[in-house]
């Protein structure tokens, strides 16, 4: 196994040719909202955004607190994705891209309406609340023609960008065994009964769709395992449980999946595993090796060449390659963790913005974004994975 050290990685540069930052609004995530701060962050990391249009919450009331909480303009603090969708265009300096954070019951429509009044789109995952409304989705940007980015975040952690290179370039050699575990403990009790608002549209179906906890997290565990090893898993064996009384959607979810080529892939996703925060793990094993991340120590690679002495990259130190090294922002021993791997995703994506808007060609690393065809596959893998539970946990085709 062949692993480029560098001793003194790159820090990460982007080009910024634009002469301004971009125009960015906000669908969602106003007083209350978590997601929302997290997403405001991320576009401010690399000074490549500016927030400056808001349709913060469906509650006239707080969408316009809100908006003056974060400096937006009366006029341009809106009471509905319909009211921006239908003004902005008319500005001589419109928004060039819309932040969409609500629940998830409220991507579809939202996208689908900034996409048609010509807007490009940022949205949370999962991209939409049924396969048929994400078909949709895809035809309407394909049909538009803009950009789509899916904030699966943790694609954008260095040593994760570090692991699918390593996989791609052949060093574990041919895939054989995918693990993937995603652990939390917040909703071990009923917390969507006291009015917890995170808790609440999470455990409704009407609100969050077919899946709880695969939805929420699971499709991250998904999207990962797919992103690092480059494989798609063909079939899907599921066991989802409510395991608190009375929760109508699953907090736990259990399962088998079947690769196209033939590898194995175990994953396991829990929001009622005491002990767990954010317990995000990938293993993954080929013929030649195996390697091992963990979310809540990001910063680190471990490496097992099969029959040598194991190692562990440090991001941004020595056996860090350009894949990773490339967007890392500070030396390594200094931590980069959540906050920085979604400002990743932001500040590629401006890449790709700026790129369109100067009729540029379209950055190298685009590809390496999560997109709407990504959106469609995470709800496809919920779907499919609620119908193998629902039908006693058998093998279902994805």
């Amino acid at each position: 196994m062949t692993i480029e050290a560098t001793q003194t990685a790159p820090v990460m540069e982007r080009p910024k040719v634009l002469g301004r930052r971009l125009r960015l609004g906000m669908i969602g995530g106003g007083q209350g909202a978590f997601i929302g701060a997290v997403h405001r962050i991320a576009s401010r990391l690399d000074d490549r955004y500016e927030l400056v249009a808001g349709a913060l919450s469906s509650d006239p009331d707080r969408a316009k607190a809100s908006a003056e909480e974060l400096h937006i303009a009366p006029d341009r603090a809106y009471t509905s994705f319909e009211e921006m969708a239908a003004k902005e265009p008319l500005r001589d300096d419109p928004i060039d891209v819309v932040a969409i954070v609500t629940p998830n019951h409220m991507h579809y429509p939202a996208a689908r309406a900034m996409l048609e009044a010509g807007f490009h789109v940022i949205c949370d995952k999962p991209m939409t609340t049924t396969v048929e409304e994400s078909a949709k989705l895809v035809q309407v940007q394909q049909d538009t023609g803009k950009l789509f980015l899916l904030t699966h975040n943790y694609t954008g952690y260095p040593m994760v960008r570090q692991a699918r290179a390593m996989v791609e370039a052949g060093e574990l050699g041919k895939i054989r065994l995918v693990q993937v575990e995603y652990a939390q403990d917040w909703l071990t009790e009923p917390l969507e009964r006291t009015g917890q608002k995170q808790a609440s549209w999470r455990t409704d179906p009407k609100r969050s769709g077919a899946g709880g906890c695969i939805g929420d997290i699971g499709t991250h565990a998904y999207n990962l395992a797919t992103f690092v090893s480059g494989m798609k898993a063909t079939e899907v064996l599921a066991e989802l449980t409510s395991f608190v009384e009375g929760r109508t959607l699953d907090d736990d979810a259990q399962m088998l999946l079947r690769y196209e080529n033939g590898a194995k892939g175990m994953l396991w996703a829990s929001q009622v595993a005491p002990g767990n925060e954010n317990g995000l793990r990938l293993r993954v094993y080929g013929e030649k090796g195996g390697l091992e991340w963990s979310q809540e120590d990001p910063n680190y690679l471990d490496v097992s060449p099969y029959g040598k002495t194991s190692l562990r990259i440090t991001r941004n130190g020595n056996g860090a390659i350009d894949a990773s090294a490339s967007i890392s922002r500070i030396p390594g021993g200094h931590p980069e963790g959540y906050l920085e791997a979604f400002a990743t995703l932001y500040n590629e994506f401006a890449d790709m913005l700026t790129a369109r808007i100067l009729d540029m060609p379209q950055p190298q690393n685009s590809s390496l974004l999560p997109s709407v065809s990504d959106g469609l596959d995470g709800l496809r893998f919920i779907e499919t994975a609620v119908s193998s539970s629902q039908s006693g946990g058998v093998w279902r085709k994805l």
